[in-house]
This record gives C-alpha cells, structure tokens and sequence, in this order.
C-alpha cells in the first residue's frame, strides 16, 4: 500500500489540561473535495513520559513543541472509522505505533469503498492489549467501518469518542462559512448528538448503540464539539434511545 505524503498542519488551538494526564486540543478538518472547514479535537493521555494520541491531529511547530514537552510520543490509537489521515505524520515523525480497529483502514470522506492510503501497525478489538492502561474499548460490532469508544476507568469514566457521539452545541472559530451553514442543515449543530453522517453511513445497530448506557462514564471527550464534564451518560440518554429507535 502506497503511503502519501501527510497534510500541512491546520490552524488549532493549545493543549489543555482536563484531567490529570489527559489533554485535550482542538483544530481544524477540511472535508475532502469541498471547500468547508468545521472543527475536530485530538486527546493526548500521558503515562510517564509516554504519550498516546487518540483521534490525531497534525500539530504546527509550536503545538508540537508544546506536545513535546509533555513527554514522547510512544503510540497513536484510532477508534474512528471516517478518521486517521494525520496517523501517518506521528508515525513518520516520531516512530509511533498506530493501533486501529480490525477491519478497518483510512480512508477519505464518507465512502467505505473509497482507496485506502495508510495502514495500521496493529489492529485491536476489545480483547486485546492497549496501548493505554487502565482503559477498555466498547465496540459499535455492526458499524462499516468499524468504530469504537475508549473508556478511561478513572474520573468517574472519562469516554472518548470518534464520531459516534458528538457535542458541538455551536460552531467554532475552525468553521468557515459553509462548514457553519451546511453543518447546522445537515443536523451536526446540536449538543449530546449522535453523528447524523456516521449513523447513517455506518449503520449502527440499536443494541449497539444502546450498548453505551451500559459504560460507567461521568464525561465524554468527543472528536466533535466541546468535551462534556460530569452527567455526560445522562445528557446523552435521550439522543442514544432516539437514535437506537430508528436504527435498521
């Protein structure tokens, strides 16, 4: 499989200290072949001087400095189907080692079928060794591509998510104006959201989905929106059942 040259860096923010050891930055996604921007956010989980990134984003020099200094990259775990196209650039830089999902592989934009172009170090399911302690995966096992959430057993659960469970209740500075507009009638701009596109594309079951209730998790650090401190199973209960309901 033939790796491409990774992105440029897009505009982001700093790194910021929710939990101990567990930072959260958000920055900017392009969707491919249009010209909308809309926002996307990376978590980076410190175990002594290792750090693992979940839900990449490409860093410009002063972020990866700033990265930097928070330890080494050892490890970079995906959990999103329609997510990875920054994997590479961690890999190329830092020699980390991507985990993904098995059966899954990037690939650009919403089409399951579309080229992939970079490939997984190791492919994982829930019972496999991660690459973070003290954490499981929960596995949506009918979505294409597949997709996962990471549940940290600490915080009361602190559950990072691709693009199955969303909370973007506005757009941000990293929407431009199409992203703001065709993001709102496409139904992303809501707080405790199921991803319209992933839940339609993917196909989730309803006992998958239904299937998160059963997490212990008090916050959620989604790919998508703002992160969501304490209550976060509760605010997202009534989206969860509402989605599950219409799941085919």
């Amino acid at each position: 499989m033939q790796e491409r040259t990774p992105p440029s860096a897009l505009p982001h923010g700093e790194l910021r200290e929710l939990f101990r050891d567990v930072f959260f930055v958000t920055g900017t996604v392009k969707m491919p072949g249009k010209p909308m921007t809309f926002s996307r956010n990376m978590v980076v989980i410190r175990e002594g001087e290792d750090l693992i990134l979940v839900n990449s984003l490409r860093l410009d020099d002063h972020g990866l400095r700033a990265l930097e200094k928070l330890g080494k990259v050892r490890a970079v775990l995906r959990i999103a189907g329609f997510h990875g196209i920054d994997d590479a650039f961690y890999k190329q830089r830092y020699g980390a080692k991507v985990y993904a999902l098995k059966g899954h592989i990037y690939v650009e934009g919403f089409d399951p079928n579309a080229e992939p172009y970079f490939d997984a170090d190791e492919y994982i399911d829930a019972a496999s060794d991660l690459p973070v302690s003290g954490a499981r995966l929960y596995l949506y096992k009918s979505a294409k591509p597949a997709e996962a959430v990471l549940l940290l057993l600490r915080e009361g659960g602190i559950l990072i998510s691709g693009d199955s469970l969303q909370n973007w209740s506005t757009p941000d500075r990293y929407f431009n104006l199409m992203g703001r507009l065709m993001m709102r009638i496409m139904g992303f701009i809501k707080p405790y959201n199921i991803g319209p596109a992933w839940k339609k594309f993917t196909k989730p079951s309803a006992a998958d989905l239904r299937g998160i209730l059963d997490l212990r998790f008090e916050n959620l650090l989604p790919a998508h929106g703002d992160e969501v401190i304490g209550d976060a199973k509760t605010h997202f209960r009534a989206a969860i059942e509402k989605a599950a309901s219409t799941a085919t």
